[in-house]
């Protein structure tokens, strides 16, 4: 088994690990972020995920990215998520399931390229995904 961002020998190119590791593992390590500056993701996407809105934020945040002063587990984190939206639906859509298998959430929630497809043509700025996560979080929609 290769694990996220400390050793993917052994992973094929298209694993989920490898995925992850590549694209999200250089500032969110193993899903634990680093403290202060980038949140962690660990055991937060299947909850996240757990509703159609929680999917749809998830997708616009990986398209559009997201900038601004955001709190996770009552720490404070003010920086900037670049889009990924170079990556194919599918591999976006497997790197958020491979999030979300790791969860408490059983079965896990999937998301699938036609949902990544959609917020690709949604197309929204940063300060919209910022603005669509504090309506979530104000729903008690976002942990």
């Amino acid at each position: 088994m290769c694990l996220a961002a400390t050793s993917l020998t052994g992973c094929s190119k298209k694993s989920p690990q490898r995925l992850y590791g590549m694209n999200c593992g250089i500032c969110h390590h193993s899903g634990d972020g680093m403290p202060g500056s980038v949140p962690p993701v660990r055991g937060r996407i299947d909850i996240i995920a757990s509703t159609p809105e929680g999917k749809r934020y998830l997708a616009d945040v990986l398209i559009n990215g997201l900038s601004g002063a955001i709190v996770v587990d009552g720490k404070s984190y003010d920086s900037y998520m670049p889009s990924f939206d170079r990556l194919k639906d599918e591999e976006i859509a497997t790197i958020l399931n491979w999030l979300s298998a790791r969860g408490d959430t059983k079965p896990a929630p999937t998301l699938t390229a036609a949902d990544i497809a959609e917020a690709r043509a949604r197309h929204i700025s940063t300060p919209k995904v910022s603005a669509e996560r504090a309506e979530l979080h104000k729903k008690s929609l976002i942990p």
